[in-house]
């Protein structure tokens, strides 16, 4: 059996907009619309015309350029921002006009307290319901497509809900939207409300039932979801989340949710999920709101595995901890987080994609290296893994051991530094004055070793980005006729520029092993 369709009514153009702080032109609003159809959504809510001559000229603009979706204007049951939604959506495909009027005591009391409304609250009521039926007819003269909301009906007396709805339809409403206008109500309650207005409203067959949720107690996703399991058949919201104060439902929160549990909901969209990521980026970047890294659906972590057991969990099946796959929302895979969390399977897997693959010893090794980095930094990148391979797993026998080191300078100081290296199984300890820290560092090795390698060549890279980023340092040390590089990777970069001389001298060491070098008295 074929299951029902949930529309998806996209306002990030409209409501998403009242975000404090955000503004969009009309050609971003263009941008933005051009990828929501590329997404399918099936309406796009385009502005509220009467509003500015801005907004007039935006859903002007949309109504001329995009196929596919419906697009919808919003307005008042005011007379003059009908018309202005008429006009404004006259060159649309399949215009929509969105009007409606506040159905709670606090909004009757609140916002139509002139006395031309009706001296008492039962006066007001009886004047709203028509205001309204006037215009939805109005709207009708514009487009055959009207939807009427009835603001903060998650407040409202429902008996004088289920009136003002069944009105609407009567004179011509085909969609009836059940705003949670405050973000007030809870699941529970909120798909009761939508159960009993099938129940209640005779004529509710005529019309779709659309919900509306805000999100300041944190549940418009969770009360929009409600409301579908009741039979809402119209879901609305925004990329993202985004929204007048705490905000909307999240439209990706809401149809992954649909079709990740399928089973329970019985209902589908016809969303192309793949374009998500893709759009919620969009969208950020034009409203300039930030999606935080936990954000579900699309935030940069919600694919992404850090702990030890998960990352061991999820290399061996992904669906032991995921529930959906990444490249349905348009990521291109899960992300295993290298950080002190992760564990040698995670770490091993990493090293293998990267092309490197190591014994026990080697791995065992790497990983202790690789939790010390790990403790300064939040996230260990692939850079930092190569950094620290190429510092640990030596191709050739450690003549000298970097052991300890000590170094000290300032603008009214001299720099000097103290080492302690092993060499040959002992332990020996010299100290150095030299022109900076790094200077004073490769004397005091010089002492302890003996050498008379030069140091021709010295190089220093940052290896990812940040103050605790690994530093990588690179030198050439020359000897005789031989030459070789160094490298030496720590988050201090005096300690890895001691890392890099000292592993020039082990590369020095293991040519000359078994040969005369340069200066060596026979005998």
């Amino acid at each position: 059996m074929m299951s029902e369709k949930v529309a998806v009514f996209d306002t990030t153009l409209r409501d998403g907009e009242q975000a404090a702080g955000t503004r969009l032109g009309s050609r971003e609003k263009l941008t933005i619309a051009r990828q929501l159809a590329r997404l399918k959504v099936d309406i796009i809510e385009a502005g509220y015309p009467a509003s500015s001559p801005e907004d007039f000229a935006a859903v002007q603009l949309l109504s001329r350029e995009i196929e596919g979706p419906v697009i919808c204007a919003l307005s008042r049951a005011v007379p003059g921002d009908i018309e202005a939604c008429g006009k404004a959506l006259a060159n649309a495909r399949r215009p929509r006009i969105h009007t409606g009027i506040g159905v709670s005591d606090v909004h009757v009391a609140g916002k139509f307290r002139d006395p031309k409304y009706g001296k008492t609250t039962g006066e007001k009521k009886v004047k709203l319901i028509q205001m309204a039926v006037a215009a939805v007819k109005l709207a009708r003269q514009y487009a055959e497509d009207v939807e009427f909301y009835a603001e903060d009906a998650g407040r409202a007396d429902p008996a004088y809900l289920f009136e003002m709805l069944e009105a609407a339809i009567e004179a011509g409403a085909t969609v009836v939207n059940i705003p949670d206008t405050t973000g007030y109500a809870v699941p529970e309650q909120f798909g009761a409300l939508i159960r009993a207005i099938r129940e209640k409203v005779p004529n509710i067959q005529r019309a779709t039932i659309s919900v509306h949720c805000h999100d300041d107690l944190g549940l418009a996703v969770a009360n929009s979801l409600a409301g579908v399991a009741n039979g809402a058949r119209q879901v609305e919201g925004t990329i993202n989340g985004v929204g007048e104060r705490a905000g909307n439902a999240a439209l990706e929160e809401v149809v992954m949710a649909v079709r990740t549990r399928g089973d329970y909901f019985g209902v589908h969209t016809g969303v192309e999920s793949r374009e998500f990521c893709r759009t919620s980026r969009l969208v950020s970047d034009m409203l300039g709101v930030v999606v935080p890294p936990n954000k579900a659906v699309v935030g940069g972590n919600a694919f992404s595995h850090s702990s030890g057991i998960h990352v061991d969990g999820f290399l061996k099946d992904r669906e032991t901890y995921e529930i959906m796959r990444p490249e349905d929302v348009g990521v291109l895979e899960s992300r295993v987080v290298l950080t002190a969390r992760t564990g040698r399977h995670g770490l091993r897997d990493r090293l293998e994609k990267l092309g490197y693959a190591l014994s026990q010893e080697e791995l065992d090794r790497t990983y202790h290296r690789f939790l010390a980095v790990a403790d300064k930094k939040q996230e260990v990148f692939d850079e930092d893994l190569i950094a620290i391979l190429h510092d640990e797993i030596h191709p050739v026998p450690e003549t000298y051991h970097l052991d300890y080191l000590h170094s000290y300078s300032g603008t009214s100081a001299i720099p000097t530094a103290t080492v302690r290296l092993g060499v040959g199984g002992q332990m020996r300890e010299g100290a150095a004055v030299g022109d900076g820290q790094v200077d004073a560092i490769c004397k005091a090795i010089s002492v302890v070793t003996k050498t008379s390698a030069k140091l021709a060549r010295y190089e220093i890279r940052a290896v990812t980005s940040g103050t605790e980023a690994i530093g990588e340092v690179t030198v050439q040390l020359e000897e005789g006729d031989r030459k070789v590089m160094g490298r030496g990777a720590s988050t201090d970069v005096i300690e890895a520029s001691a890392k890099a001389y000292v592993d020039g001298l082990n590369k020095l060491a293991a040519e000359f092993r078994g040969q005369e070098r340069p200066g060596d008295t026979p005998g």
